[in-house]
């Protein structure tokens, strides 16, 4: 069984609607894939149905943005209630910054580039939580880079003198949010020091106390010695493992099912979720994961 747990669609900043995702899924062999845009649900019923059309197991989760002592870290959360006041609240509150700190950062570059901020709404689907990479894309079809990974090397890096931050929650918090919403919290690619400074394995302990239960150990974006590193902190925190491709279509060269998860996590994962979104309804009932 070939498990993904890590996608994105156009309901963020993927290239593919969000039963697009699920369909490339199905090609690519994958029996299992977990929907997980940035701050956002919205993705989740028509990824659930594609998944029932087409035979693939779909788990609904999200991607937090957040951030600890001025570092990005974002949280994979599994089955949580999309309705819980609390937790909705947060994620209104970080997407309005999103778009907030994405229009400052095209302000600051049009002098220099041309871009205006309705280029950049012309590649928004809907109400898509919109980021950086929205904005590379506008990029890219104006001709100022060759593609997204060039124009976050550059105009788009914490470097540049047009980036601007934005206003996230601290971990510890949006753990406790997941968790009283009945989700499943795994921490995203911990170690990915390419994409920039990374939390320690201190502050690891930190989320751990605050109800984290995995760590996404397999991942492009981390060299073998820091999955080595991060097996070892998953196990003497007792943590579950995960692995995923953290696919966005065409706008990373990430590819569905490159990293996957062992069936017997995703059955412990699903052990722990008690949210509005029961597990059952990511694994159809008569049509258990080996090893439940």
């Amino acid at each position: 069984m070939r498990i993904d747990l890590h996608t994105h669609s156009t309901a963020s900043d993927g290239t593919e609607p969000p039963s697009g995702v699920v369909e490339s899924a199905a090609r690519a062999g994958l029996d299992v894939v977990a929907l997980t845009d940035h701050d956002t649900t919205s993705g989740w019923a028509e990824a659930l149905s594609a998944g029932e059309r087409l035979g693939v197991r779909v788990v609904p989760g999200m991607e937090v943005s957040c951030l600890a002592h001025g570092v990005s870290v974002h949280l994979l959360s599994y089955w949580h209630d999309p309705a819980a006041a609390a937790l909705v609240g947060m994620l209104d509150a970080s997407r309005t910054s999103r778009r907030t700190r994405a229009r400052s950062m095209v302000e600051r570059m049009t002098a220099d580039t041309g871009l205006r901020w309705e280029d950049v709404l012309e590649h928004v689907h809907g109400q898509a939580t919109i980021g950086r990479p929205h904005i590379a894309d506008a990029l890219v079809a104006a001709g100022v880079v060759a593609d997204r990974d060039e124009a976050f090397a550059t105009l788009l890096s914490g470097r540049s003198p047009y980036f601007v931050p934005h206003t996230a929650p601290d971990p510890l918090e949006a753990i406790g949010l997941v968790r009283a919403a009945g989700g499943v919290p795994v921490l995203a690619h911990p170690a990915a020091s390419k994409r920039g400074s990374c939390v320690g394995d201190a502050e690891v302990e930190e989320m751990v106390a605050a109800g984290l239960v995995g760590l996404e150990v397999d991942h492009r974006d981390h060299s073998d010695a820091e999955r080595r590193h991060l097996r070892a902190l998953a196990r003497s925190l007792d943590l579950l493992v995960t692995g995923s491709s953290d696919y966005h279509g065409t706008g990373k060269r990430n590819l569905l099912g490159e990293n996957t998860t062992d069936p017997d996590v995703l059955q412990e994962l699903r052990s722990r979720a008690g949210g509005a979104v029961r597990a059952e309804d990511a694994v159809p009932a008569g049509d258990e994961v080996p090893g439940s």
